[in-house]
């Protein structure tokens, strides 16, 4: 709230003006900005509770005269129908027609308790109930689902007419997607469709594209194609016809004709980069469709400038969905330093906002960055906290991606049958098979766990699937590493061309990561060969790309094959330096060589704001409080590494 409304406001009252400032100064509230945050909202509700009601209208009749003549019309119309002294409906009419002409950016929150008063003045039972369906949509977007749900509750719709229970499904199926099971959610959305079609096409088909999203997260595809079958609104506007090249492509692709959907998806990628203002959930999907039409620069543009939407104008719920988009996109595209910044971020946002559903996507992304840095313990941390979730939810795909993530990090130390026992499931065929979208993506990682274990037949089973996929560019690191597959299945004589092949694949493709995987892995088979002069550049190359990477567990790989071709590989960071995390550690070292924050932030694509957080976790396990202190130990540190 506004401070100086409020000041006015204590004035027109004869109230001291000076009360807020020792309101401040008890920590009831925070003044940032010329702004009233309130520190603890069950105590402002508690003060709100317990004031007599004529005390209250009195509070509500000088806020609204504080703020007439405002640019906003709906807190003098919130005020003036909360100050009303006998049944109202005309001011509730009045209130519910400035909210529902709200601006694009108005707080969801005010926007709910704006919908809630004007229920509460409705003389017609299905007016309020409708007010207060409006109201739990709007609470749902601000990130107070208990909130919604008391709301939804007080509707009591469920004699009302179809396009009011239509709506009333919705609200309580999009609060099912974010914070409890999937398929619960899908039921509800489908209801919510059929209810609505009649009379409004357009949130039939959100409900539609909703009941899809839940279950593309089940990972039901025969349920995908069930949300995506009817065709509710006619291309009309630019904005219906990207609706309906998206609904096409998508089921293009779920029918597995994935270059026809790809086709249809661009229309909707390429509109999303258009001048013109669109909103953050537009973007999203065109996120979502550049992603799955193998786009990968095109689906980190699109779920960027939706967080940014997001964080600008609101609503709040979708920023945290916006980071989840965007930190997938850049692991996808090998950016693990960016996607665990956002991962983090996102992990936070919904935390507090009650989204428990993608917090547990936000924890599988964060396990799988964690597989790539080689931090076992933090891989099996966010895995666990994705999966608690995940079970219950029905999360198929945040399910997959933790097990993934296990399973790369057994492989980074060199647990191979442990990655293949746990791969097998997920990448072959029966009841426990990986979710369709990225079962795919963890064959590379399967086929070299299997190869290594001698489980050569379930292993080309499924190259051969994988070979399908790659050949349709799902992902523009698949060629290398179906190269890189076969080298590996491969006899002598194949084999070095296969690598090679694999190699040169990888430059048409960004990302140090899975290129130094294949440099590792063909090191190692020609030290096997007893060519150790050749295998050390390989080796060394993966060294360097998994270092600069941050890939430690990885790295350690590559060093112990280095050794094993008598190169005297670079060891590990010993001493103080080894109980740091591989990002704690990069960003000591950049420190020590005199970087500043920022100068650090832009060379790791992480916020400065992360490079503080992690540096002052550096001074804390090192014991030290300065960054002269941080150089000499990082100098001590390096030098006894390159001379033990």
């Amino acid at each position: 709230m506004d401070a100086a409304v409020v000041r006015r406001a204590a004035g027109a009252g004869g109230l001291d003006t000076g009360v807020l400032d020792a309101a401040e100064a008890a920590g009831l509230v925070r003044l940032t900005g010329g702004r009233i945050g309130i520190v603890d909202p069950r105590t402002a509700r508690t003060f709100y509770a317990t004031a007599p009601p004529a005390r209250r209208r009195e509070a509500h009749r000088l806020l609204a005269e504080a703020h007439a003549g405002g640019p906003h019309v709906l807190p003098v119309l919130f005020h003036r129908a909360a100050a009303a002294t006998a049944p109202a409906p005309g001011r509730g009419d009045a209130l519910a027609a400035a909210a529902a002409r709200a601006p694009v950016g108005t707080d969801s929150a005010e926007l709910s308790a704006a919908w809630a008063r004007s229920a509460e003045l409705a003389a017609e039972d299905g007016v309020r109930a409708l007010r207060l369906i409006h109201a739990a949509e709007h609470a749902r977007l601000a990130g107070l689902p208990r909130r919604a749900r008391d709301l939804l509750a007080q509707a009591g719709y469920e004699g009302a007419r179809d396009a009011v229970r239509g709506a009333a499904e919705l609200v309580g199926g999009r609060l099912a997607l974010q914070d409890g099971p999937v398929a619960d959610a899908r039921e509800a959305l489908l209801l919510a469709a059929e209810l609505l079609a009649p009379a409004d096409a357009s949130r039939a088909q959100a409900a539609r594209l909703a009941a899809m999203e839940a279950a593309w997260a089940t990972g039901d595809a025969a349920a995908c194609l069930e949300a995506l079958e009817p065709a509710p609104v006619q291309p009309g506007t630019d904005a219906d016809r990207r609706l309906t090249a998206y609904r096409e492509g998508m089921t293009e692709v779920m029918h597995g004709r994935l270059e026809a959907g790809r086709e249809r998806l661009r229309e909707v990628v390429a509109g999303a980069s258009c001048t013109t203002p669109q909103g953050p959930e537009t973007l999203l999907r065109a996120g979502g469709a550049a992603l799955v039409a193998g786009d990968l620069p095109a689906a980190c543009r699109a779920n960027s400038r939706a967080l940014a939407v997001a964080r600008a104008r609101g609503p709040r719920l979708l920023v945290a969905q916006a980071l989840e988009r965007l930190a997938y996109a850049e692991l996808r595209a090998g950016r693990h330093a960016r996607a665990r910044a956002h991962a983090e971020e996102g992990l936070r946002t919904a935390r507090d906002a009650g989204q428990d559903n993608l917090a547990a996507h936000h924890h599988a992304i964060l396990a799988l960055v964690a597989s790539v840095e080689g931090s076992a313990d933090v891989v099996a941390e966010h895995a666990d906290a994705a999966e608690r979730v995940a079970a219950p939810h029905g999360l198929a795909q945040a399910a997959t991606l933790a097990q993934w993530a296990r399973a790369r990090a057994d492989l980074a130390r060199g647990r191979v049958a442990e990655a293949a026992a746990r791969l097998g499931p997920l990448v072959g065929p029966g009841p426990r098979r990986g979710h369709f979208a990225v079962r795919m993506l963890a064959v590379p990682c399967f086929v070299e766990a299997a190869a290594r274990t001698g489980q050569a037949e379930p292993a080309r089973a499924a190259v051969a699937e994988f070979a399908r996929w790659a050949g349709q560019g799902a992902d523009p690191q698949a060629p290398a590493q179906l190269a890189r597959c076969r080298a590996l299945l491969s006899d002598h004589q194949e084999c070095e061309a296969l690598f090679a092949a694999a190699l040169a694949r990888h430059e048409e493709a960004t990302g140090d990561f899975e290129r130094g995987r294949t440099q590792l892995l063909y090191g190692a088979w020609l030290r096997r060969r007893r060519r150790p002069g050749e295998a050390r550049g390989r080796l060394r190359d993966a060294l360097v790309s998994f270092e600069r990477g941050g890939a430690l567990g990885w790295a350690a790989q590559a060093r112990a094959e280095l050794r094993a071709t008598g190169d005297a590989a670079p060891r590990e960071p010993s001493g103080p330096l080894a109980l740091l995390t591989p990002q704690q550690l990069r960003i000591a070292r950049c420190v020590a060589e005199g970087a500043t924050n920022r100068e650090v932030a832009l060379s790791l694509s992480v916020s400065p704001r992360t490079v503080d957080h992690h540096l002052r976790n550096v001074f804390a396990v090192l014991g030290i409080r300065s960054r002269v202190e941080l150089s000499r130990l990082v100098d001590r540190a390096e030098k006894t590494i390159a001379h033990p």
